[in-house]
């Protein structure tokens, strides 16, 4: 229905704000000055040279036709990276590759042009619409801003309209889609969760009205509206409804109305889990703050205090690389995207002032000046993406260096090693998501079980240019969609370990997986491919970029081989250059063997190289088996490197497809240099042809060397050993073949760490199991697998030490430990050592292990037993006469595995916390030196996970007034009936309970300073 304007503003407070137009903006108003960073922020120095290198690439969409820089794909928009050089004391002429002058006059030039071609200034060529016009009206206003003084006043009249008119059509659209934007829209207020997240769209919506908001004079309605869409970018009710923090003078709980994100604090979009679109939050809070900071304004609460911020970075950092930009578990598309990767970062870094953000920042943008220098050099968004993002990545990384400017004293990162250490941990995200997620010190891991992506993922050393995680990992390739999967995440508070395991079932076949808190992983499998455990390799050679030489040394029991990229390489995406001895050739193809990923091949060139390595397949005539409309065949060899050719869309699912190229005349042609977008062949051949009819063999792609004596060095960076099987390891430059032949069951463990005896760990014995379960005792940790559709009841696996007691029932032997096993069937778990024995029991002597705390061993009947058990810093001598039993118990520290249904689960309120509160999770965190602080709301609500029998509770207390509280329960996290009161709460209280929930919340009434605190709140079944 359309509405007129007094109808329209009827409507006005549906959502507590009432629709008035915002006011004009000040056109005559300047931006305080930009301040040039200090000399020590060696971040903010990365970002000036990059800048100034990046300003080649801007120089070569100048469009002498139109006097401006190109509009194709938003171009232009590199006028705001142009703007902070030309407003910074030290622009250097001979980096940037042009004068300041002819700079200064070119972006000028540009800002008049697209001011006057822009919708809301009287124009028809762009902007108005949300998605993605008002992203670069929002760099465009900076930049113009910026350089408001060489501006006529026609030109800055019509800059003024563009921020004020966006801002007042993102208002007049209320809480509705935008109609010009298609199918990018927020779903009014409500949002999306499952599958496409409405997170960024929302962020867009609020990052429209900011300049408008910034550069004019303030005005509540307006202000009201930006702030509602900003809170529920990132909002999740269950967490939000439980929030009594104020964000702009409303509280959480009253602006918030949208539902974003999963309860496991992930994002999904493209239909899986995707961190680019999760670092969307701080993105688009970023490119809106920095508008503010320019206007000399301050930073709106809610973007400086985001619902559920804190939580939503907590699993950015789950999935971490050494690189500053997370592991992309499903999705191939945004992957090493680091030109686009730096805001989020850089504004958590130095507006929010998270130093484990600086971390990140900083090594993402050690990396920049090497990625920007590689092929297609002086570009910020290689490798993936749209078009679109070069110029995005510019203005963003120029955003980023104004929040250096602006600071002034940057952020101090943490460490690599505490980075990683804060980070570490396990998250099952659920079966809707399909990720389950183990950082750790040495190494990120991951199991994906979504259908069509299915993958075992293992990030070494977090190097996340030395596996490279896109292409299938472990589990072959050619059995990737299975029938059932399992899986479970490990929690060293409730469990004792951080660890996570997995089994994936494949008709008859199955395979496991396990992750430990070392770093180390365990596959096994019942032989579902001929090639198992196979990791994909990077090997391109990036000059500065750690790990990129363009080799790859493998270390094996017959000596060391090191492969380049010449000959054999390639495989890995990126620039395959490939040399072969000089034969005549007509004909030169590309034949598709293997993709990477869902989408095909495509390439952004394809040449032919003579033997001085000059490329002969410039404007010869290209061929294809098949070509998308958009990307056509010729795009390939027509020496522009923006352009490419891609498959057919129909045809992404088959590995044979080929490019041809016709030389038009019989040559001598001596290698190819193939340039391939983020849809690349992991495997390929090069080959040559007289008459297009007989093809021969030039490259094979990846050319493989075969190794044995179960184990292999991988660059001295990660290893992996091979257990039960003769099936030798293949290596190329870009991968390693764990098993290869004919399918039969292996163990594989790869080992993420220095040091390491790699021979001895290939000889040693490992756990000896009876069908169908398999084991690895690898780190002292026992990863075991049940691989077949029945269960096993008391089985006995013999562990070949005695040192090492884990949960449950063992007996000494000769041969080691028999520790008798039940396991359901398509299952794994993951044991932590509970206890350690120093000396010489004898056999027959058992263990009988309940917990952490607890064991009881008994002396065989004729035997007396003298051992020292330890846990920890803790030990104790046991000594007994024969058939003598006695029961051990460490004392203090939590116990695990537990009980409590409520240790170390999710809580609420998140972040923001309320005034006077501290984190409730303090209450659930098994440590008695910490306590959760009620402050004057006092309430808290854990998320049990799942809907749970409860049957009491325990809550412990500090010294001090204990008011009177109240238990309340949920199912859905919406509706929280009380169930039990109590009115004089003791130190320790105890309360019965005879209910089902999944969430529970406690309430404080009347709490306040110098009250208890509340050390411990446990739940049991």
């Amino acid at each position: 229905m359309s509405l007129s304007r007094r109808r329209f503003l009827a409507y006005g407070g549906v959502f507590g704000a009432g629709l008035t137009l915002p006011a004009p903006l000040d056109v005559a108003a300047t931006p305080d000055p930009l301040q040039s960073p200090p000399k020590s922020d060696g971040v903010a120095d990365i970002y000036h040279r990059v800048l100034h290198l990046h300003t080649r690439w801007v120089e070569q969409q100048w469009d002498p036709g139109i006097g401006a820089y190109s509009p194709a794909d938003f171009r232009f928009a590199a006028v705001l990276g142009n703007a902070v050089l030309l407003t910074d004391r030290d622009y250097d002429p001979a980096l940037a590759g042009v004068a300041k002058n002819t700079l200064l006059a070119r972006t000028v030039a540009t800002i008049a042009r697209f001011a006057g071609t822009n919708r809301l200034a009287g124009g028809d060529e762009w902007g108005k619409q949300l998605f993605w016009d008002s992203t670069f009206e929002l760099y465009f206003v900076l930049a113009a801003r910026l350089l408001w003084r060489e501006l006529d006043a026609r030109t800055r009249t019509r800059v003024a309209a563009i921020a004020s008119g966006q801002a007042a059509y993102a208002f007049g659209l209320a809480y509705s889609d935008d109609p010009m934007s298609g199918e990018w829209s927020p779903n009014g207020a409500a949002g999306g969760w499952r599958g496409d997240t409405k997170l960024e769209e929302m962020g867009v919506y609020a990052q429209a009205i900011a300049p408008g908001l910034a550069w004019g004079k303030d005005d509540a309605a307006l202000r009201e509206r930006f702030s509602f869409w900003a809170a529920n970018a990132s909002g999740l009710p269950t967490a939000d409804r439980a929030n009594l923090a104020r964000l702009d003078g409303l509280l959480v709980k009253e602006r918030s109305r949208a539902h974003n994100i999963h309860d496991t604090f992930v994002v999904e979009n493209h239909e899986t889990v995707n961190p680019h679109y999760q670092a969307e939050l701080w993105r688009t809070a970023g490119r809106a703050a920095i508008h503010f900071l320019a206007a000399g304004k301050p930073v709106p609460e809610v973007l400086l205090h985001q619902p559920n911020g804190q939580q939503l970075w907590r699993t950015l950092r789950l999935l971490a690389s050494d690189a500053g930009e997370p592991v992309m578990p499903m999705i191939a598309d945004r992957y090493h995207l680091y030109g686009r990767d730096v805001l989020p970062l850089a504004y958590l870094a130095q507006v929010i002032g998270d130093q484990d953000a600086a971390r990140a920042e900083a090594d993402l943008a050690a990396r920049l000046v090497p990625y920007l220098r590689h092929e297609p050099e002086y570009r910020l968004a290689k490798f993936s993406g749209e078009d679109k993002y070069e110029p995005e990545a510019r203005a963003e990384l120029a955003i980023a260096y104004l929040f250096h400017r602006r600071r002034r004293t940057p952020t101090r990162p943490v460490s690599s090693a505490e980075f990683f250490a804060r980070a570490s941990g396990t998250r099952d995200f659920g079966p809707d998501v399909g990720l389950t997620a183990h950082q750790s010190v040495s190494a990120f891991a991951a199991t994906v079980t979504k259908q069509g992506y299915v993958n075992l993922l293992w990030q070494p050393r977090h190097d996340n240019w030395l596996v490279d995680t896109r292409a299938a990992a472990f589990v072959p390739a050619s059995a990737r969609n299975p029938d059932e999967t399992w899986t479970r995440a490990y929690d060293r508070l409730r469990d004792g370990v951080d660890a996570t395991a997995a089994v994936l079932t494949f008709g008859d076949n199955f395979a496991g997986y396990a992750t430990l808190p070392t770093g180390t992983v365990v596959y096994a499998s019942t032989g579902i491919g001929t090639d198992e455990g196979p990791l994909s390799l990077f090997n391109l050679d990036m000059p500065g970029m750690p790990g990129l030489t363009g080799r790859r040394t493998f270390t094996s029991s017959t000596g060391t081989l090191t492969l380049d990229g010449s000959g054999g390489g390639g495989g890995d995406g990126g620039v395959d250059e490939l040399r072969f001895e000089p034969r005549n050739a007509r004909y030169v193809r590309m034949q598709g063997r293997e993709a990477a990923n869902q989408y095909g091949y495509s390439l952004w060139t394809f040449s032919v190289l003579d033997e001085a390595g000059a490329d002969i397949a410039q404007g010869a005539l290209p061929a294809a088996s098949s070509s998308d409309v958009t990307y056509p065949a010729y795009n390939a060899t027509d020496g522009n490197p923006e352009t490419r050719w891609a498959v057919d869309r129909t045809q992404r699912h088959r590995q044979d497809s080929w490019f041809a190229v016709d030389l038009g005349s019989p040559v001598s042609v001596a290698g190819v240099r193939l340039f391939w977008e983020s849809a690349y062949a992991t495997k390929y051949v090069i080959q040559t042809s007289m008459d297009a009819i007989g093809w021969s063999d030039a490259v094979v792609v990846p050319q493989s060397h075969e190794i044995s004596g179960g184990w292999v060095d991988i660059d001295g960076r990660a290893a992996l050993v091979t257990h039960g099987t003769d099936r030798p390891i293949t290596v190329t430059s870009t991968g390693v073949i764990a098993a290869t032949g004919p399918a039969s069951p292996v163990l594989i463990e790869g080992y993420a760490r220095d040091g390491l005896d790699l021979p001895a760990l290939s000889r040693r014995r490992i756990p000896r199991t009876p069908p169908p379960l398999r084991a690895s005792d690898a780190d002292g940790y026992l990863s075991l697998f049940n691989l077949s559709h029945d269960p096993v009841r008391g089985a006995t696996v013999i562990i070949p030490s005695t040192r090492r007691l884990y949960q449950g029932l063992q007996t000494v032997r000769r041969d080691g430990l028999a520790w008798s096993v039940t396991q359901p069937a398509a299952t794994g778990r993951v044991e932590p050592p509970r206890f350690v024995v120093s000396g010489h029991p004898p056999i027959g002597t058992r263990f009988e292990v309940v917990n952490s705390h607890r064991v009881t061993v008994t002396a065989p009947p004729s035997s007396p037993v003298a051992v020292t058990l330890m846990s920890g810093a803790w030990s104790t001598p046991v000594r007994l006469a024969a058939g003598q039993a006695r029961t051990v118990i460490v004392p203090g520290g939590p116990i695990t595995p537990t009980s409590d249904l409520a240790r170390s689960r999710t809580t609420f309120p998140t972040s923001p916390l309320p005034v006077g509160m501290n984190s409730p999770s303090f209450a659930v965190d098994a440590n008695p030196l910490t306590s959760w602080r009620p402050g004057p709301t006092g309430r808290m609500v854990v998320d049990l996970g799942a809907v749970s029998t409860v049957s009491s509770l325990r809550l412990s207390w500090t010294k001090g007034s204990r008011p009177p509280i109240r238990i309340e329960r949920s199912t859905d996290g919406v509706s929280y009936p009380a169930v039990a009161r109590v009115r004089r709460p003791g130190r320790l209280t105890e309360i019965p309970l005879d209910t089902s929930a999944r969430y529970l919340a406690v309430v404080v009434d009347g709490w306040r300073r110098g009250d208890a605190e509340l050390i411990e709140f446990a739940a049991f079944g």
